[in-house]
């Protein structure tokens, strides 16, 4: 595995002088204490359109292959909105594993699941990797990591710079910090981190301390990129060109109303668009499919949780796109490419 040497980094333009982190673009200023208080104050004046009743989420049986797929087919299963289940050269992956009923350091208050963990946590095939985003409740769950940890102490852990120390109080053993474009390795998947524009911080008082950031997987026979949790920015074409072409994109497509407050750290169908064009500018001529992510699970925003597949669809099909290229999944459900 490759070993991360901090003294050999530069001072990149996402560190913040001091410590922690930033976004480096323009048009990238995230919001203080004071909007949040004016979008409450906004939600309580205008009324929100309704949210379908959880019985209106489809949940299907998990159809991945146990113990492991084969190395040459890349299967991936929707565990819930950012968590999913990928098996790819021969290993068995999860990104974002979020199984707790509430997406808080609380489990009696706080964003409740709308939707089940679509895979119950018990009927796992073993776990070789496991690939963190960043620090946030509805992506990072202290209950399923020590759950995780305990299970699959053998597990390869890959995270953003500073969020190692979280995963190893949990007890996990075997994990590895990187920073934006760094890369590492394991029983022959390669991972990168890539950059995203979006904030950290499990609490007021230590936001931005540790790192956000998408990745890309690759294996022998398939490459696949993961957003993370993310607004439109500009590094999607540069990911592509360094890290392409991809045969999957895993790209956030909820949590975007309002656009005055959740535009600098969430994109919405229309910016998925432009994500998913920036991307397939290196593409040369291989197809691109994107998995749907962020949307159906948690009540976080103000549009309703079944609004953001219908605009993606929409726009997907208003861009020319082949609509076969766009996943939106159902809670649970396997899908493969070989």
């Amino acid at each position: 595995m490759i070993e991360f040497h901090p003294d050999k980094l530069q001072h990149p333009a996402h560190h913040r002088v001091g410590g922690g982190f930033r976004n480096p673009w323009p048009r990238a200023e995230q919001h203080g204490f004071r909007d949040f208080l004016r979008w409450v104050a906004e939600r309580r004046r205008n009324p929100r359109r309704p949210d379908p009743e959880p019985s209106s989420f489809t949940i299907s049986a998990p159809q991945f292959v146990v113990p492991r797929a084969v190395p040459d087919e890349l299967t991936i299963t929707w565990v819930g909105h950012t968590s999913f289940l990928l098996q790819m050269g021969g290993l068995n992956v999860l990104i974002d594993p979020m199984w707790s009923k509430r997406a808080s350091p609380v489990q009696f208050a706080g964003p409740k699941r709308w939707v089940p963990a679509a895979v119950e946590f018990d009927g796992l095939p073993p776990i070789d990797i496991v690939v963190i985003s960043h620090d946030h409740y509805d992506h990072l769950d202290a209950g399923t990591v020590s759950r995780l940890a305990s299970r699959y102490p053998a597990a390869s852990w890959f995270c953003p710079l500073g969020v190692g120390a979280f995963l190893r109080e949990r007890g996990a053993r075997e994990v590895t910090e990187r920073d934006w474009w760094q890369e590492a390795g394991v029983a022959g998947v390669q991972l990168t981190c890539v950059p995203a524009q979006h904030f950290s911080g499990r609490t007021l008082g230590r936001r931005d301390r540790t790192l956000w950031s998408g990745w890309t997987i690759r294996s022998r026979n398939h490459n696949l990129f993961f957003g993370g949790d993310t607004a439109l920015h500009p590094e999607f074409t540069t990911i592509a060109a360094r890290c392409g072409p991809f045969d999957l994109a895993i790209l956030p497509i909820g949590a975007y109303e309002p656009r005055w407050f959740m535009g600098s750290v969430h994109m919405n169908p229309e910016d998925c668009i432009q994500a998913v064009a920036q991307v397939s500018t290196a593409q040369a001529g291989k197809p691109l499919t994107l998995a749907a992510a962020h949307w159906g699970t948690f009540k976080l925003t103000d549009e309703p949780l079944d609004e953001p597949p219908v605009r993606m669809r929409t726009a997907w099909q208003a861009a020319g796109m082949d609509m076969s290229r766009l996943w939106i999944m159902r809670h649970g459900e396997t899908r493969r490419l070989g």
